[in-house]
């Protein structure tokens, strides 16, 4: 049967009683609209006598409208090229493929040019181009025209030419070599097979020089793990598509664990297909995109994880190590390992546990099942940061041993959580150069702050896994004088040329059987996959070790990174500070997450206020050995395991920022020893912090079969009908479908094209590149906190995150069918509306559903939103005066209005109030100006320039050429756009699917955009 229980966005929403979340429901414009302010200029209509009601009413609203915008618009003069470049045609975009790395982040990307300018991250979708982009990814187009990026050397604080720098660096290390002194290269990882041959070539020249490599975010104990037992440092990479049941536990691979990646994967295994989809255990503390998208998610501390996996490790093995798992838990995770070994070769297990001992249980269990997701041969290259000698240097470097410190890619001041010791050492070092992007925290303390051109502006190769090769091309010439770190090592080596050559003559040693030219074109190339023989380890002491490991004393810290934030590189980027976290909803903020116990425990709450914006108590939090963290806001948060919270690194910093984005608390300062796991004390601070949170905002009013889903069994033994049930209305005293009735009369849509936009649910994760994608491509502007808490955000796209009132699907069906009278039935329902421990939670991507019948339509005085042909709801901008009319009649909830001028206005300092933040702009979108109503267009820009491209060459268009930014940016295939008119189309097909149903189909609007049912492998 089809899923009725309760769904709820947000812990007040659930609670029911506040009269405040009902008004907002309500109420979508939750303050009265600036009139005065955006009507026109005061001053000029105060010297007239009539009013401006008296003046409004004789000459119509429309028109004193328009009339007062037309005085303001602003006249712009293009100027043509004298000499047009020969390979630039304006208005045609040029797409560059390329591969980037930046120490925590990787993919294999088209960038989309336009006039010269990088404007848009798209996915590479080529042979051989494994890895899609992020949200972090596709922002990172914005941080290209950064402001406050580092725009030439600097020494002491001042402005230095590069010929001044190189000098000071080369008689730096001169001395060292004369003194005896040492020189050390402190970077990220690289993953760039020319960049560690050259660094080899310069400690060949240098013998009195090392290389140490630090990773802000660590995985230094699966990285000895896998060490010790294969023989080289590197990480395993999983290909969960070929797992039958995956066993998580502690690892949020749906996020940024082990660098993220495995999206695409895991949602092929996830979508049922003749009967089957693959079944997820997750065992965690925070509630994470990975437990969000579990069929059976289980909350508990690290402390209790450790014991779980030696649980599954002797069930799995058959080994007996004494192991003291919490009574309450034992059952799940039997069941865990049980159905784990009875997969075999299609189960696998993953973990997040910052242990070796931990590490090592995961390969042995992996390799006793055979695991076909469990691949060694192609391991990635992406973390290979070494905790024991970063630890190693800050003790040389304050025993006055380095000489010379060369920095690149690290921010060490800011993300070492013993930075004042690091500082320290500092001092001593004769001269420490900090290779940046910004004026950072390190660039700050050091004599050289060397400015370095972003990825765009670079050449650079990378090999993500063993096997295979990118490279990485520059889009556009360098914005500043910045140097690459890799062209002062050459010169420092003594090597002539460029690193462009340096990259071209060592990729001849790699991609035998294909050539420099067409790799540069394809952006990647896969060579020989090597094999890597396993060595032995001594499980069974591993297992007793782990088996032997404590629980901390009081309450269990676990830090993490954030979809939006990652390690706090990119703290500068006003898209990514304004993307709310899938889970919490919040934008602009990290937070002490806390499960509804603790936070009664510990007096702590969160309530929504009149103006529907979200406010929280403060904590603060003392890790054992008394590091403070104080003032921290909190977040309760559904699904967090009793006895710890959470806490997200990335945020805190203070240098080379807009104050606009100075926000949340450096967490990095609680990293003790690299480990993610910290036993703190908590205590309620004084205060109220007002968070930006949209999860109350622009909610579907309480509508049921928002979301609709079922489990396998009844997937699999019921009719569609009755897992996927039509709403019924009268019709001549008759129940009939509702699809099937309607007021209006159809016009022919067969003819042309006609676009759908289809999304399953089963396949989303809530990653948001979608929400970022559509930013860029649609020039969506920034608004800030300020203006988010006034439910003002301006995403054309929003990620509605649902938890549901029970646990499991069948415990709540189960519970509803046994009601029996009215009593029974109030109470049940009753208890059923509270906040449970561990509930289950859907993803819904929703934006403006381009309904066939749009009651947005009807209601516009002025006709500036209609309906076109090929199923796109249009908006007139130029028409369109702001009367709201539509927002109010639309029941999803989807069109934006823009209260201010976010262009050019020093109030909304982002990246559209400076010149160099607006080269990102898309020519092909008008910047809206205030006062007007925008929304999701899908993406009509993109739809026309594939017809008028496929017309120009004179050809049919292919299915998967029409795309819109969000189905371009999934890397799960839950987005899928095409042409329903094309019988053969995937759309087409996914439109007539069992599982596919309409928002609301009752109210009759008939959308462009489809769903399809959620289906639970419970």
């Amino acid at each position: 049967m089809s899923s009725n229980k309760k769904y709820w966005k947000s812990v007040e929403e659930l609670d029911g009683n506040s009269s405040i979340v009902e008004a907002l429901k309500n109420n979508e414009f939750v303050e009265e609209i600036p009139t005065d302010e955006f009507l026109g200029n005061n001053d000029a209509l105060s010297s007239s006598s009539t009013t401006r009601r008296d003046f409004l009413k004789y000459v119509g609203f429309s028109t004193a409208a328009a009339t007062l915008a037309a005085c303001e618009g602003p006249v712009h003069k293009s100027i043509p090229y004298v000499l047009q470049p020969e390979q630039i045609i304006p208005g045609v975009a040029d797409y560059y493929a390329t591969s980037v790395f930046d120490g925590f982040d990787f993919a294999n990307l088209l960038v989309k040019t336009r006039e010269g300018r990088p404007i848009k991250i798209d996915n590479n979708t080529i042979t051989g181009a494994k890895f899609t982009a992020n949200a972090r990814i596709h922002a990172s187009i914005l941080s290209l025209y950064d402001n406050m990026r580092l725009k030439e050397p600097k020494m002491d604080g001042k402005d230095v030419t590069w010929s001044v720098a190189d000098s000071k660096i080369k008689s730096s290390i001169d001395d060292a070599k004369a003194k005896g002194g040492q020189i050390v290269l402190l970077t990220n990882t690289l993953a760039s097979p020319s960049t560690e041959k050259l660094i080899t070539d310069f400690i060949a020249k240098n013998p009195n020089s090392k290389h140490v490599v630090y990773d802000a975010v660590s995985s230094s104990e699966a990285l000895d793990a896998f060490e010790a037992v294969y023989g080289e440092r590197a990480l395993v990479d999983y290909d969960f598509s070929k797992a039958s049941l995956i066993v998580s536990i502690g690892a949020d691979f749906l996020g940024d664990w082990q660098g993220g990646g495995y999206d695409s994967g895991y949602a092929q295994g996830r979508i049922p297909k003749n009967g089957k989809m693959s079944r997820h255990f997750q065992l965690e503390a925070n509630m994470t995109l990975s437990g969000a998208a579990a069929d059976k998610r289980v909350p508990m501390s690290t402390a209790n994880q450790k014991q779980a996996l030696v649980h599954i490790y002797n069930i799995v093995t058959g080994s007996s190590a004494a192991v003291n798992l919490d009574g309450k838990f034992k059952a799940e995770v039997t069941k865990a390992a049980q159905q784990l070994k009875a997969a075999g070769s299609k189960g696998v297990l993953v973990s997040g546990i910052q242990d070796k001992n931990a590490q090592l249980l995961v390969l042995a269990i992996n390799q006793v099942l055979a695991s076909e997701a469990f691949s060694t041969s192609g391991a990635r290259q992406i973390r290979k940061g070494s905790n024991e000698k970063v630890a190693q240097l800050i003790m040389d470097m304050k025993a006055g041993s380095v000489h010379t410190l060369i920095m690149s890619g690290v921010n060490p001041v800011y993300t070492l959580a013993d930075s004042t010791s690091f500082v320290e050492g500092l001092k001593k070092v004769k001269t420490s150069v900090s290779f940046s992007l910004k004026e950072d925290e390190t660039a700050l303390v050091s004599t050289i702050a060397a400015a370095v051109p972003h990825y765009l502006e670079s050449w650079n190769d990378v090999s993500i896994t063993k096997g295979t090769y990118g490279i990485t091309q520059p889009t556009i010439r360098p914005l500043f004088k910045t140097k690459q770190f890799q062209d002062v090592l050459l010169s420092l080596s003594g090597i002539s040329g460029t690193f462009y050559d340096y990259i071209k003559a060592n990729a001849s040693t790699i991609i035998s059987g294909s050539s420099w030219n067409k790799v540069l074109h394809d952006g990647v190339f896969v060579g020989v996959i090597p094999t890597i023989s396993a060595g032995s380890a001594d499980y069974s002491a591993a297992a007793s070790a782990l088996a032997k490991s404590k629980a901390t004393e009081g309450l269990e810290l676990v830090l993490y990174t954030k979809t939006g934030m990652g390690d706090g590189q990119q703290a500068n980027n006003p898209w990514l500070q304004e993307f709310p976290d899938p889970i919490t909803r919040v934008s602009w903020d990290n937070y002490v997450t806390v499960s509804n116990a603790d936070a009664k425990k510990y007096e702590l709450s969160n309530e929504i206020v009149a103006n529907g914006g979200l406010n929280g108590s403060y904590a603060t939090i003392t890790t054992a050995d008394g590091a403070k963290l104080e003032n921290v806001p909190v977040i309760v948060q559904p699904g967090q395991a009793v006895g710890t919270v959470g806490l997200a690194l990335g945020y805190g910093r203070k240098a080379a920022l807009k104050e606009e984005m100075m926000v949340g608390l450096n967490a990095y300062s609680l990293y003790k020893g690299f480990n993610n796991v910290q036993s703190v004390t908590l205590v309620k601070a004084g205060g109220e912090h007002e968070f930006a949170c949209v999860q109350g905002q622009k909610t579907l009013m309480g509508r049921g079969d928002i979301i609709k889903e079922t489990s396998l069994e009844i997937f699999n033994t019921k009719d569609a009908k009755e897992w996927n049930e039509q709403p019924m209305v009268s019709l001549d005293h008759k129940e009939v479908e509702a699809t099937k009735v309607d007021l209006w009369d159809s016009f022919d849509r067969s003819i042309g094209h006609h676009f759908n936009l289809s999304i399953d649910l089963n396949a989303c994760t809530g990653c948001g590149a979608c929400v970022i994608a559509c930013h860029a491509e649609n020039n969506v502007p920034v608004v800030g906190k300020s203006e988010v808490r006034r439910s003002r955000d301006m995403h054309w796209l929003r990620i509605d995150r649902y938890y549901s009132s029970e646990s499991t699907f069948e415990g709540d069906n189960e519970r509803k069918e046994n009601i029996a009278g009215l009593s029974s039935s109030l109470s049940t329902f009753n208890e059923m509306e509270k906040a449970g421990d561990n509930p289950q939670v859907s993803f819904q991507p929703v934006m403006c559903q381009h309904c066939n019948h749009a009651p947005c339509e009807t209601v516009c005085p002025v006709a500036a939103t209609s309906h076109g042909r090929q199923g796109q709801n249009h908006m007139a901008y130029n028409r369109c005066v702001g009367t709201r009319y539509c927002a109010n009649n639309c029941p999803y909830k989807v069109r934006r209005f823009n209260w201010f001028l976010y262009n050019k206005n020093s109030e909304f300092d982002y990246h559209m109030n400076d010149d160099l933040g607006r080269m990102v702009l898309n020519p092909d979108v008008n910047v809206r100006s205030r006062g007007v109503m925008e929304k999701c267009s899908m993406c009509i820009q993109m739809t026309q320039a594939t017809i008028l491209k496929a017309k120009r060459e004179g050809r049919a268009i292919v299915d998967g050429e029409f795309q819109t930014a969000c189905s371009n940016a999934c890397s799960t295939g839950a987005m899928i756009f095409g042409d329903v008119n094309d019988e053969e189309a995937e759309v087409t097909k996914l439109a007539a699917d069992d599982r596919m149903y309409h928002l609301l189909e009752h109210v009759g609007t008939k959308p462009n955009v489809i769903y399809h049912v959620k289906v639970r492998n419970t």
